[in-house]
């Protein structure tokens, strides 16, 4: 790329509106650091999208490398789909600036001659992945940047089957957008002869939440046990349109809000960072069920496509579950009940990711469900469903990172159904005399106590970058031998294809006699690399400790 200098020049003298001219001024004379890094690249458009921080500048989210990634997908859309009707569905959460690049994407889709399909309002990013199989739009834009902090916002591509885009669409699609080089080769403005601009509101919310609630198992003990309290938050986020209303028509009528915390924010002002995998997140709902003496909280992240939870221990102290273990008590309650309903025949399997705990095979090779391994990230389980579309039917898949989801409505992680689970797996297990805290315990003595971790080395810069490649050349060329005292009997490297039947990834992986798994992958996005350890027995909590000091070694 051109100097960044020359670049930020071009935009100083460029066709951009006086505001971003004023504030690239501001930068330059008050921020050398952040000038620099604003111009010294093009914010990338990879396979999932765009993610990044807010600003002007190439290298940042802003109207104009938001028009330029629409037009992009545009020209993909007009030269490789052979439809008579062309549409896409446009989302956006409650970031700053969401609405606003929700807006130009339509324009430019528009523009281009794309119909389009926009929501009136905020809505959660499932629920765009609903609605493109229900207009039967080509392709969908959600406007989020998921849990990251306020500061950042993102432009994720879904396609005609509800999925995030995969192979090989996603890579042809990165090609056109990296063709478009300049904001002047974008279409901004709708002319004469542009695609229709159609707005989605209630009328799709009743259809998604019809469908959700026809996921349901457990209707008589949910009306059984209406009074259970839960709490909930949406973190300022999607969630709050639609989460409390699943529960409602679930029959459940104590569910208590943190008032602040409904509130659509892209600031986020009451918490750190937006992430329900964060304990700090569920500081405020955790003291509302404290005071309103509640059995659940519940929280979902601004898109409302990921869910955390806390639950009342033994002691009635409230404890927070992780992405594996409410995975794992949901996909057993689901199946439970599959099974005492009838419903376990043909063919029906169940989605993992290959970092996620290994007890979801365990459970369901105990049901006799195949479980299909996917690489990380919920659009290769959305893969699978659509492969098998013909041919099986999805029970419901997880990931570690707090998302899951159940049946075939949403191609996506979807914290609306998640909650809706939660909600009916508690009134199940209050029927048997159980909190949810009481089912885990049982899971785990019938299949043995598990325990999950996650640790990031990060190396930042070229030396950094250097550095983990070494890491992950080390481990191919000398893999342990054990994993605490326990003989390695399983290496898989994902960069061999042939042999792991998925696409090609820098991920390793290594088990061991004991049932205990070590996953190492360099990040994507991030200059880190990630060691996901799962260690199973009494142990286990010692042994992530183990694990953890065998392969994380500090910093020289």
């Amino acid at each position: 790329m051109a100097n960044y200098l020359d670049v930020a020049n071009s935009w100083l003298s460029g066709d951009f509106d006086p505001q971003t001219k004023t504030r690239i001024i501001e930068l330059r004379n008050n921020d050398p650091a952040g000038f620099e890094d604003a111009f010294y690249r093009n914010l990338e458009f990879g396979t999932g999208g765009l993610r990044g921080i807010m600003g002007v500048g190439t290298n940042r989210m802003n109207k104009y490398t938001v028009g330029m990634a629409t037009q992009g997908l545009a020209n993909y859309i007009l030269s490789h789909v052979d439809q008579e009707k062309i549409s896409v569905c446009i989302s956006y959460d409650s970031r700053n600036n969401s609405k606003e690049f929700a807006r130009i994407t339509a324009d430019v889709m528009s523009a281009n001659g794309i119909d389009v399909y926009i929501f009136d309002n905020i809505r959660p990013t499932p629920e765009l992945s609903y609605a493109i199989r229900l207009k039967g739009a080509t392709a969908g834009i959600m406007i989020t940047a998921s849990h990251n902090p306020k500061e950042y916002n993102g432009y994720k591509v879904f396609w005609s089957d509800g999925g995030q885009i995969t192979a090989p669409v996603d890579a042809d699609i990165v090609a056109e957008v990296a063709k478009i080089t300049d904001p002047s080769m974008v279409k901004f403005e709708r002319g004469l002869r542009c695609g229709e601009l159609n707005i989605m509101g209630k009328e799709v919310d009743e259809q998604y939440l019809k469908d959700i609630l026809s996921l349901t198992l457990s209707p008589e003990a949910c009306a059984r046990h209406k009074d259970l309290k839960f709490v909930y938050t949406p973190l300022h986020g999607c969630g709050v349109r639609l989460v409390p209303e699943c529960l409602a028509r679930l029959g459940f009528n104590n569910v208590f809000h943190v008032p602040e915390q409904d509130i659509s924010d892209g600031d986020f002002p009451t918490v750190a960072s937006p992430n329900p995998e964060e304990h700090a997140a569920l500081t405020m709902a955790i003291e509302v069920a404290e005071k309103e003496n509640a059995d659940i909280v519940m929280a979902t992240d601004p898109d409302a496509d990921r869910m955390g939870i806390a639950v009342r221990d033994n002691d009635g102290n409230m404890t927070l579950f992780n992405g594996n273990q409410t995975a794992s008590m949901l996909t057993y309650y689901i199946l439970s009940r599959w099974k005492e309903l009838g419903k376990l025949k043909g063919n029906k399997y169940v989605v993992k990711t290959i970092v996620t705990t290994e007890l979801i095979k365990e459970i369901c090779d105990s049901f006799g469900v195949p479980v299909y391994n996917v690489l990380t990230g919920f659009k290769y389980i959305a893969e699978v469903v659509k492969r098998n579309e013909d041919s099986g039917e999805f029970i419901c898949g997880g990931e570690e990172s707090y998302g899951f989801n159940v049946g075939q409505f949403v191609r996506d992680k979807d914290a609306q159904i998640a909650c809706s689970m939660v909600a009916e797996c508690a009134a199940w297990a209050a029927d048997q005399g159980m909190t949810l805290y009481q089912l885990m315990q049982k899971i785990y003595k019938q299949y043995g106590y598990r325990k999950e971790a996650l640790t990031s080395l990060v190396r930042k810069g070229k030396s950094g970058a250097e550095e983990i490649q070494q890491i992950m050349a080390d481990m191919r060329s000398n893999p342990p031998a054990e994993l605490c005292g326990s003989k390695v009997t399983k290496v898989i490297d994902y960069l061999e294809p042939e042999k792991t039947g998925q696409p090609k990834s820098n991920v390793l992986q290594f088990f061991d006699e004991a049932g205990d798994v070590v996953s190492v992958r360099p990040s994507g996005t991030e200059p880190k690399i990630k060691f996901y350890f799962g260690a199973k027995g009494d142990d286990a909590d010692e042994k992530i400790a183990a694990l953890a000091h065998q392969f994380i070694k500090p910093q020289s």
